[in-house]
């Protein structure tokens, strides 16, 4: 008779080992978030859902791109972020700052951002509340979620409409032509990374003097 445990499929002492050390870092990351008094606003609080195509910017280019976007909305200016979450983050860690932001996004893990928080699908672009009132943002700072025409064109609807005229756009080098199209927008030299390596080349997109060149 055959031993009942042949059947029980055995993982592999390296895949076991593997499995271990994941889960261990995340223990750590829930210890160091409890200990730490943890900051909500950092990157990587909120962790990536890749079933929303979503995928963090490296610390640097979240950086850079914030500041970009306060130079951009000049002294009391109104941001919007798009989709773009680790930038909302890094711009709220920009304390005393003057400037206001407000986040547009459809994962609703974000809404711990209180009022500064909008649910956005872009299945519905102007389906967006009240207090967003049109061309009331300096800036619009935009990564929408899929590299598909439709999903450009759809978002581009709800950037011209909150926009004042300043665009930032970040997406992959691939819609170079289709950024054009919909929001005359140009590719500039900076290279947005991702805290992840991305299979596509990704690219920032401006209609406006920026600082990314």
């Amino acid at each position: 008779k055959m031993d009942d445990d042949d059947d029980i499929p055995q993982l592999s002492s390296h895949t076991l080992a593997a499995l271990q050390e994941f889960y261990l870092e995340q223990q750590q990351r829930e210890g160091m978030k409890t200990s730490q008094g943890f900051n909500q606003y950092s990157i990587g609080s909120i962790e990536e859902d890749w079933q929303l195509s979503q995928f963090w910017y490296s610390d640097e280019t979240a950086s850079c791109l914030a500041k970009q976007a306060v130079l951009a909305a000049g002294k009391g200016g109104r941001i919007a972020c798009i989709s773009a979450p680790s930038v909302y983050q890094k711009l709220k860690e920009q304390d005393g700052e003057d400037f206001s932001v407000c986040i547009l996004e459809y994962d609703r893990r974000f809404s711990v951002y209180g009022e500064e928080f909008v649910f956005y699908d872009y299945n519905h672009p102007l389906d967006l509340p009240k207090n967003l009132l049109p061309h009331s943002f300096d800036i619009v700072i935009a990564d929408p979620p899929y590299l598909s025409e439709e999903c450009l064109q759809k978002t581009a609807e709800t950037i011209k409409y909150l926009t004042k005229g300043k665009i930032l756009l970040c997406t992959g080098a691939v819609m170079e032509e289709q950024a054009a199209k919909h929001l005359g927008v140009k590719m500039c030299k900076f290279i947005p990374k991702h805290s992840r390596n991305l299979a596509n080349e990704f690219r920032c997109y401006v209609n406006y003097a920026s600082g990314l060149d």
